[in-house]
């Protein structure tokens, strides 16, 4: 391709931002107080065969599909290459995509090809920087996994990366762009729940897939898996193909339960409260019930303090995750307000309002208060004093109200996500979970760890997004 022709490309890019528009939140009424969310305007019809954005994925195991397949259904995008350090993933690439895609061992063959436009990073978090880097740097756009980085030390390289290219860096979270929480975050803004106070989120889990012990090929061995490549910055060892298909069991590989599923909590509450961060986080947890030989704990929980700023009020947010949850293992959010809560789950958000209750004066001269520990003497004069200051107006009981909203079925935020990347694309501008979002997700998620591990409370700074004392 011409450098003329090229950029003729980029430019039509551009203009077809209205080929993957994601609006704003619409409600339809179902029955009652039940609504329906939507979309208010749904994506157009594909583009030409010539003017589409060409995709490579980077990481072909669970994920890496998951993501190929969601992206490819974009209007405009097509599908040219792979890279996967196993062989049989590679085959089975160009099995489901066609043997028109090209796969390699080597991500950095897919980086330099021209006829790449956007990679997808979907690799092991000890690769998540380091390949993002080299992907901006060379001119690809880029939507990387969660969590970025595996270590709170690299998040400025790939923040000053997408800075210094320019290029179109989307983190792979997809509560960012989900309408649950856009709705969520509508209602916390228009005063529905009054003053939020506090958070709740938790993300269990109870099978041995849940908790990843994922299934490991007859075919694993040296011949077949590229293992020096694998290891890359970890510490050198023998194959193991335990390690190779389960890396997220170990530290030197992954981010534990935190860096896994914490940052999925945090972005969805992150884009519904417009927060920046926690200043004061710790974690506690251990390695209760999956003895298999991994290195890190497999139930987790976060406190994490986020301060009064301009932008919201001072709020604690409570976070779980359990690999062993006998109850069946659910996912929620709960966000708390002086008003009322919103409960957040997969599929559907309930608002319930009751409010703070003013007490009647029976209860508070009859009930469960001290007033029934006074002298009868004192009760009696506390009595004439409350009631001639506050005089009967009526019955002061307050009626629940409730509001549920549902998606659509079968709706997939991560397409919405995907939509979103592609948009940025086009238009050539930083998408909303850009490098800097979705660092200030990771690092509380990465600092559980370290509180976990270190035992302590550890301070951080969401503006300047670095470890305090």
């Amino acid at each position: 391709m011409s450098d003329r022709q090229s950029s003729t490309r980029r430019s039509f890019l551009r203009s077809m931002a209205a080929a993957s528009a994601v609006s704003a939140v619409a409600t339809t009424r179902l029955t009652g107080n039940v609504y329906e969310l939507s979309r208010a305007v749904e994506p157009l019809k594909p583009v030409g065969p010539n003017d589409r954005i060409r995709v490579a994925t980077i990481g072909m195991g669970i994920i890496g599909f998951i993501d190929s397949e969601t992206a490819l259904k974009v209007p405009g995008t097509e599908m040219v290459a792979a890279a996967d350090l196993y062989e049989g993933r590679r085959v089975h690439a160009r099995e489901v995509y066609g043997d028109h895609v090209d796969t390699c061992v080597d991500y950095r063959e897919i980086l330099d090809r021209k006829d790449v436009d956007a990679v997808l990073i979907c690799v092991p978090d000890h690769w998540d920087s380091r390949i993002s880097v080299d992907a901006m740097q060379a001119k690809k756009a880029v939507y990387c996994e969660k969590p970025m980085v595996r270590l709170v030390d690299e998040g400025p390289d790939v923040i000053a990366a997408q800075n210094d290219t320019g290029a179109v860096f989307q983190v792979g979270s997809q509560y960012a762009s989900s309408m649950l929480y856009d709705k969520v975050k509508d209602m916390i803004k228009s005063g529905s729940i009054g003053k939020v106070n506090a958070v709740e989120a938790r993300y269990n889990r109870n099978s041995a897939i849940g908790a990843w012990q994922y299934s490991i090929p007859t075919d694993a061995s040296p011949q077949t898996v590229d293992w020096d490549r694998f290891l890359g910055s970890a510490p050198k060892r023998p194959f193991d193909a335990t390690r190779f298909f389960r890396w997220r069991n170990y530290w030197d590989y992954g981010t534990a339960v935190a860096g896994d599923l914490f940052v999925h909590l945090l972005t969805g509450i992150h884009h519904s409260l417009g927060v920046q961060g926690p200043t004061r986080i710790s974690g506690m947890g251990g390695q209760r019930y999956w003895k298999d030989g991994r290195d890190v704990y497999d139930v987790i929980m976060g406190l994490l303090d986020y301060p009064d700023t301009e932008a919201h009020p001072g709020f604690t947010l409570s976070l779980q995750t359990n690999f062993e949850d006998g109850g069946g293992g659910d996912t929620y959010f709960r966000f708390v307000g002086s008003d009322g809560v919103i409960n957040v789950s997969f599929t559907e958000l309930n608002l319930s309002r009751v409010g703070i209750e003013e007490p009647t004066a029976k209860q508070v001269l009859e009930g469960y208060n001290s007033v029934r520990t006074f002298s009868k003497a004192q009760q009696e004069a506390f009595g004439e004093k409350y009631l001639a200051e506050h005089p009967k107006t009526g019955p002061r009981t307050k009626s629940r109200e409730s509001e549920k909203f549902v998606v659509p079925k079968g709706y997939d935020e991560r397409y919405d996500h995907f939509v979103n990347f592609f948009k940025a694309v086009r238009e050539g501008r930083k998408p909303y979970e850009d490098a800097t979002f979705g660092f200030r997700a990771a690092a509380p998620a990465l600092l559980c760890n370290e509180s976990y591990r270190q035992g302590k409370v550890l301070g951080w700074d969401p503006v300047e997004m670095k470890v305090v004392s």
